[in-house]
């Protein structure tokens, strides 16, 4: 994929419109699963994923190839998400809207049985709700540090350099939300 990548963007980069479709097929699930565990909310995730490929494709001469194009449009997606939260008001915490498992991927993902009895899978979903609240919780700030080291994998200081933090204000931030969650767990065990 990496090569087809490097193909489409240098085409899109030419003026060929058709070439950053396969962009967005390839990340579009990727950017909404990341913007919906950020905003807690469907909508406002559909929006910042579409500002995202807009953003991105409007500023793909900027793209200078230093980053992966997807660790690039990833953080234009979480920029984009948290400027969704901006103008709805929503800077702290966010209250988390219904988001059924078709629009996100479970936080529990692969850790469960094959075939978990009745009583496990109650008390797997007791937990999902449970870590889902928590999170809700959580400032913007935290949530999305979380989200970012947790779920995409990103290194403190890319995290850092999209939240316009210092490494260290970074590794506070997943640090506290780390702690939170544990913290919530706790009871559950």
């Amino acid at each position: 994929m990496a090569n087809d990548e490097e193909r489409w963007v240098a085409a899109a980069r030419r003026g060929d419109h058709s070439a950053f479709r396969p962009l967005v097929d390839a990340y579009s699930r990727a950017l909404f699963t990341l913007c919906v565990r950020i905003t807690r909310d469907a909508a406002m995730a559909e929006d910042a994923v579409q500002e995202a490929f807009f953003n991105a494709y409007r500023h793909l001469g900027d793209f200078d190839g230093r980053a992966t194009f997807k660790t690039w449009l990833h953080r234009i997606a979480v920029n984009a998400a948290l400027e969704q939260l901006r103008r709805h008001g929503k800077h702290g915490v966010v209250v988390a809207n219904n988001i059924g498992d078709e629009d996100e991927n479970d936080f529990l993902d692969g850790h469960a049985d094959e075939a978990p009895s009745p009583d496990l899978h109650a008390e797997g979903a007791q937990v999902a709700r449970h870590i889902e609240a928590h999170l809700a919780r959580m400032t913007t700030i935290e949530r999305t540090a979380f989200v970012m080291r947790h779920h995409e994998g990103q290194s403190i200081e890319a995290i850092a350099q999209t939240l316009s933090l210092n490494t260290s204000a970074s590794k506070q931030a997943v640090f506290r939300a780390v702690r939170k969650l544990r913290g919530a767990l706790e009871p559950l065990r």
